[in-house]
């Protein structure tokens, strides 16, 4: 048996060898080869003695034919110098609260894109390929009054970092809070120990933990005290506007994710967040959240319904996060969501929300690998 597995990746190696050549004839012939193995393995998979490694072979051949499609990650972009803020505590991508939308374009160049956030404003989104990826919001006067990033553009005065630990932080800006008032009422805090908020420099500092990398700074919001008092409730108010926003926050979150992490960016897939806008639908009217809906189909009964054909497929769900990022830094944080969001074999991605009657927001992502 070892001796087969030899053979297998020896063969798989060396049609990578004559593909980096540019021999196009050997790279159809290992394309046919591996549809032809993923055959014979799937009438052997039950096999007990080939079990154990039809898994690692499968895997070796989906990464080299990723390379065949040049499904590789984006070219490293040159990352930007970052300055010690020069008025608040943290800076990101060295921009602060109170900066220009002119001058963060003259810095950053024009947003990819802008949508709707909990806030009633328009996260705008900066990124090349999706590297040195950050967002930023802006009030009527056009100044900054939201930032966010998952990537190393972070910058500060108290030295905190990108992959710093949570006793560091700790350590530096002292016990998080544990509520936000809004009027007369109190919101809790809901912290399961993923993320840390503090009040400074008249900002509300959200410092994200990933606990699947020893519970070290993963993520960095900054909201302006201003904007955050302009959102009355726990949760923001329904809206199309909104629903679509926090759809394309969350499929670039994800894609900033894979980058950061290596990994080659999904593309987007109209007819896929079909099928998860109506799967976050059914549960916000029906209360429930489960991956099989109340008729007992499961995500890939959904898929096939909808006539939607995949090689392979993965669904994410979060039900009752303020906002996209929250829901994106929880599902990082879950590791079978993770596992999805940084899977090697998906292409592409359709997201969808919904709200039920309190405005609570249902999330669903569907991956797909053909």
């Amino acid at each position: 048996m070892n001796f087969i597995r030899v053979i297998l990746l020896c063969l798989a190696v060396g049609g990578f060898i004559l593909y980096q050549q540019g021999n196009e004839q050997v790279v159809a012939a290992v394309q046919n080869g591996i549809k032809q193995f993923r055959h014979y393995a799937e009438s052997i998979a039950n096999h007990p003695k080939v079990s154990d490694w039809i898994g690692d072979v499968e895997t070796g051949l989906q990464s080299l034919e990723n390379k065949m499609k040049g499904v590789e990650p984006p070219k490293e972009v040159e990352s930007p110098v970052l300055s010690i803020p020069e008025e608040q505590a943290f800076s990101i991508h060295n921009i602060e609260i109170g900066d220009t939308k002119e001058n963060v374009e003259n810095h950053a160049g024009p947003a990819v894109q802008s949508t709707y956030n909990e806030y009633g404003v328009k996260w705008f989104t900066y990124h090349e390929n999706y590297q040195n990826f950050f967002m930023a919001a802006y009030n009527k006067e056009g100044k900054v009054s939201g930032l966010y990033t998952n990537q190393d553009v972070i910058s500060s005065k108290l030295d905190i970092h990108l992959s710093d630990s949570k006793e560091s932080v700790v350590q530096k800006l002292g016990e998080p809070l544990t509520g936000i008032r809004k009027g007369f009422v109190l919101y809790q805090v809901q912290n399961p120990g993923e993320y840390h908020t503090y009040e400074l420099d008249n900002s509300y500092i959200t410092v994200f933990y990933d606990k699947h990398e020893g519970d070290t700074v993963t993520a960095l919001q900054i909201i302006s005290k201003s904007l955050e008092d302009q959102k009355t409730d726990y949760f923001g108010i329904s809206s199309n506007e909104l629903k679509e926003g926090f759809e394309y926050q969350l499929f670039d979150l994800v894609n900033a994710s894979r980058v950061h992490h290596g990994l080659h960016p999904l593309s987007w897939d109209d007819r896929v967040k079909v099928t998860a806008r109506e799967h976050s639908a059914d549960m916000a009217e029906n209360q429930y959240f489960s991956h099989d809906n109340l008729k007992g189909q499961s995500p890939f009964d959904r898929l096939e319904e909808d006539q939607i054909w995949y090689r392979a497929a993965g669904e994410n769900i979060a039900m009752g996060q303020v906002s996209s990022i929250f829901a994106h830094e929880g599902l990082m944080n879950s590791i079978g969501h993770r596992k999805n969001i940084l899977s090697p074999d998906f292409h592409s991605l359709g997201t969808g929300v919904a709200f039920d009657s309190q405005s609570r927001p249902y999330y669903t992502e569907k991956f797909i690998g053909k």
